[in-house]
Parts: C-alpha cells; structure tokens; sequence
C-alpha cells in the first residue's frame, strides 16, 4: 500500500522515467561498468608487465656503460705517474707545460672509451696550470658539495650531474678522490659519462622514462627538455621523490600514472642512481576506451530512442500541467508580465484564467505601492534640501565685528602702519565668506580661510595665541562643506583665550581613520564644567526641525554634518575644566556625499 501511494503522488513524467530507469538503462550500466573495469585492468597489468621489463633492460645496459668510467678511474687513481704529474712542486710553468705533453694516459682514454665524454683531475698545486686536464680547484669549487663529498668518501666513487667548466655544461660524472705525496694531500678525479650514449638507452622507450641521482636531479631522459631538471619541478608524486625501488600509484602532473622505479647501485659507489618509467592510465588505455565509447554511443542512441518515445506519451498527459506551472514559477521569480493562455473549458483552463486575474491584480497593486513610495521618497528629500539650504546659508558674522574692533583698538592704541595687513587679511576673509556658497570648497581653501580668521585674531592677541596646522598631504584636495572647520576656531579662542590670562594653543588635525577622515580642534583653554558639556551634547544631539532660527555656531556645524554624512558624523566634544577642549568630526570614507 505504501508503495502505491507513493506511485499515486508521482508525476506521470517520474513514473514513466522511473519504470524505464529500472527496466533497461540500470542492467545496461551495471554490465557496462562492469565490463568495462575488466577490460581496464587487463590492459593495465600489460602495459606494467612492459615497463618493468623495460625498466630492467635500462638498468642492465646503463650499469654496462657505467662499468667504463669506474674501471678508467680504479686505472687513473692507482697510476703513480699521473700522481707525480699532478702533485709535484714546479719551479716553472716551462716545467708544468712538458709534464703535461709528456703524460698522455688521460687522452689516450678520451680516444679509445667513447662511453666517456671528458677527465679532469682537480689538485691544489700552486705551482701547476691549468689545462682542462688538470685543474686548480677554485674557492667556488672548493665549495661544492660535490667536491667536499668526494674528499670525504676516502677513494669510493660517487655519481653526480656536474657542471663540466670547459664547455660550460653539466653531464653525469664519477667523482672519486685520491691520495697525493706527501701524505695528507688528496686530489679529485672526475669523468664525465658520454651524454649521447647515455640517452641512446632511453630513446626506444615508449613511456616517459628518465635516470636520476640521488638530489632526484635527471641525468638522462627520453624527453629532453627534462634534463637537468629536479623532479620537483616536473610535479611527481611522493613515492617517486623518495622510494628507490618498485611499483607505485601516484599522481603526476595532475593524472593518474603507474610507476615503475629500479634502482642502479655501481660496485664500490657510496651513491646511485635510479631508473624511473611513469605511465599515465589514460593513454595505457586510450585503445580500449574507444571502444569503450562505440558501446556507449551504441547503447545510448537506442536509450535516446527509447526516452523520446516514452517523453512524446508523457507529454500528450501533461503538457498542460507543466505550462502552468512554468507561469507560476515566472510570476514567483517576479515576472509579472507574462500572460498564460490554455485552451479548453476543464478545470485546468479554468484555473489558467483565474490565475491570469490574480497576477493581473497583484501588479496593479505594486504599481500603486512603487508610486506611493516614490511620491513619499521625493518629499522627504525636498525637505532635507530645503533643511540643508537654509543651515548652509546661515553665516555668522560676529566673529567678523569682533576682528575689527580688534583692529581699531590697535589702532588707536599703536598708530602704526603695519595695521593695513590685519584690514588685508580681514578683507580676504571676507571676501572667502561671501564667495562660500552650499557647494563644496577644498579642505585647502577652508583651511587658509581659517589661517586667516586665526592671523587677525593672533594681531589682537599677540603672543597670547599660538596656532599649529597638522594636515596629511594628500588629503589637502578633499571636497567638503564650506565654513565647517572656521566655527570651531571661533569657538575655541572665544571659551579659550578668552578666559585665560597666559594665552592659549590652538590645534587643527586632519588624518586618515579607518571610518575615513578625522578632522579635529582642540585649545587648551579654561574646558567646559560638566553640567555645560552635558547641556551642549544634549542640545547638538536634538532633532534639526528643533533647531531655532537664530542658533549658529557648533550647533550649524553639527546639523549640516549630519544631514550630508548622517548621524556618524555628528560632532563630538571633549573637554575637561582647567585642561582644554578638543571637538571632532569624521567624513567616512574621505570622500563627500550628495
């Protein structure tokens, strides 16, 4: 029963497609994948049954190339007369030159062994010279650690990929030390081993195989472009940085491979090198894919065929269902636009036709809702540009009153000529105010206007007054309001110097916050009692409807902030009797808003 209710709440799309899934296309999967693993693994376990025997085959012939330089070097390391002619003290380079044509051993071995591509003897005799044979090892030499390994190794042979100074190109070399008379001296032998005959073992092989020592530098390598390469760089997977033998599964340069690792240990070596072969799954079985493929599409077409004739049924049942849900699925994502239209007096058509009234009526209800918001958006920004104009328009101009009986008095009391600068300074700062209208000014301009108001205040006061401008360079061309800054100088000479007899300090700070720009007034004057800083925020935190038509000043400054900025901005007011008063504001992000 359970089961058939459940095949009752279906779709008649689902119970078709489910019917089909479990009749046809699940038996037909379950044999492929399982034919398919079968055929997968067979040629797998082919392919590494290949390289391992390639891998065996390389190893043996690069021991067999390998066997010429080391019986070369047990030859050169036993032989007294290459000893004496490396070793000796001479007494002139006459000396050097015909020890050298006279020793011929080393030559002779280039000529015959074509396994060897270069001998260099390594002594440090200052007497001797340098003639590719015979080298004096420099400090950066001296400093290799293959040298220094050499030295260590007490006459066992090593292989590494070495740098050849005469042709400027590095090659597999045998590095094996030898002792010198007098005791205590030891010298280096190097051989390079031929670098043609050492790829020619790697040329015939179909999969990437390469040779490495033992830093898993590659020494040789069917590829040539890997050479010299660590196999860091070629993005191998760990087994094969540091396994020295056998086969692993692993991950290079993103694909899944199989690799085969034997390891290359010559007699009497203190050091390797290994045989590397890697081949990827996916081109050991690019072949039986293909075939793979010709079944899938085979078997594909025919479920294709099959599906189509189901979904051509299905769709003579349910066409109709499905219209009107892809409408309501329109409608819900927001389109109201859309217009369903299906034939037929049934219930469905029905329900089409009522469902085109709703949304008809729903819309129309938006619409009425946008332009009810719209009208109401509008209103409130005419009326905070009105609030705007009108407290950008209000200036003070006492503090202009103030300045000139300043001047008069100083006048009259001085009677001298230099008063003409204070009335210029007066006129600019006029002149800068009457100008100011609700746009925006440079911080620059707002900050020589109030240079100036602080010049004319600092001619009444003298000494009494001291002021210090700190502005971050860059910040001197951001736009803000006009008279913001002015207000609150003002302020702080007239709660400041004025009540207090040995003068006041006046600081204007401008800098980068994390909110935006800081810009801050402090003096340090006589401060505010707490019962007046409390009765100050109180009336700067009211709303601006609230404000009366005669208050200027902070209470100006405030309203304009927050109208322009919100309520971040608002000004905030520090202040302590006896030690000064310091009021800030913040323009987020340092830049202004409309």
């Amino acid at each position: 029963m359970f089961f058939i209710r459940i095949m009752n709440d279906m779709k008649m799309k689902k119970k078709l497609a489910i019917t089909f899934i479990s009749a046809a296309v699940l038996p037909l999967m379950l044999s492929g994948l399982f034919l398919t693993a079968k055929l997968r693994a067979i040629v797998i376990q082919d392919a590494f049954l290949q390289v391992s025997g390639n891998v065996e085959r390389v190893r043996k012939r690069t021991e067999e190339l390998m066997k010429v330089p080391l019986d070369i070097s047990y030859r050169l390391t036993t032989d007294n007369k290459m000893k004496l002619v490396a070793g000796r003290q001479y007494n002139s380079n006459l000396e050097v030159i015909q020890a050298y044509r006279g020793y011929t051993d080393i030559r002779d071995y280039l000529q015959l062994y074509k396994e060897i591509s270069g001998i260099r003897v390594y002594t440090v005799n200052p007497g001797a010279l340098n003639n590719w044979e015979f080298i004096q090892p420099d400090d950066d030499i001296l400093s290799q650690d293959w040298y220094k390994e050499a030295i260590a190794r007490k006459g066992l042979a090593g292989w590494n990929l070495i740098k050849d100074e005469r042709v400027n190109e590095e090659y597999l070399s045998l590095i094996r030390s030898f002792s010198l008379d007098p005791p205590g001296r030891t010298g280096v032998l190097v051989i390079n081993v031929d670098k043609h005959r050492l790829s020619s073992i790697l040329d015939q092989e179909s999969f990437q195989t390469f040779i490495v020592d033992d830093r898993n530098r590659i020494v040789a390598s069917n590829d040539a472009a890997l050479f010299g390469k660590n196999l860091f760089e070629i993005h191998t997977d760990e087994n094969v940085l540091s396994q020295q033998t056998g086969s692993y599964d692993g991950i290079v340069n993103g694909h899944a491979s199989k690799v085969v690792i034997a390891n290359l240990n010559p007699e009497n070596s203190w050091n390797g090198l290994r045989i590397i072969s890697i081949f990827t799954v996916s081109d050991i079985t690019r072949d039986a894919n293909q075939v793979i493929r010709l079944g899938i599409i085979v078997i594909s077409a025919s479920l294709i065929f099959a599906v189509l004739l189901i979904y051509a049924s299905a769709s003579l049942l349910s066409r109709r269902l499905y219209r009107l849900s892809n409408h309501m699925s329109k409608v819900g994502s927001g389109s109201l636009e859309t217009y369903l239209h299906i034939d037929g007096k049934d219930e469905i058509g029905l329900l089409s036709r009522r469902f085109n009234s709703l949304v008809r009526s729903i819309s129309q209800l938006i619409q009425e809702v946008q332009e009810t918001n719209r009208q109401k958006s509008l209103v409130e920004q005419r009326q905070n540009e009105i609030k705007f104009k009108m407290l950008a328009s209000q200036i003070n101009p006492h503090f202009l009153f103030n300045a000139l009986e300043s001047i008069r008095m100083e006048s009259h009391i001085r009677k001298q000529d230099d008063i003409a600068h204070a009335v210029w300074l007066l006129s600019s700062l006029l002149r800068s105010s009457l100008e100011a209208g609700n746009g925006k000014i440079t911080l620059r301009k707002e900050l020589e206007r109030v240079r100036c108001y602080l010049e004319i205040q600092k001619f009444r006061y003298e000494d009494r007054l001291e002021y210090r401008f700190k502005v971050e360079p860059h910040l001197e061309e951001l736009p803000i309001p006009p008279l913001i800054i002015q207000p609150l100088v003002e302020n702080a000479i007239i709660h400041g110097l004025d009540n207090r007899a040995e003068g006041a300090y006046i600081e204007v700070e401008v800098m980068s916050v994390s909110e935006g720009i800081r810009i801050k007034v402090s003096d340090n004057g006589a401060g505010f009692p707490a019962g007046r800083l409390s009765l100050m925020q109180e009336e700067l935190s009211a709303s601006v409807d609230e404000q009366e038509g005669q208050r200027i000043g902070l209470r100006n400054v405030n309203d304009r902030l927050v109208l322009l900025y919100g309520t971040t901005s608002c000004l905030q007011i520090e202040s302590e009797p006896g030690n000064g008063t310091s009021v800030t504001f913040f323009i987020p992000g340092g830049v202004s808003r409309c």
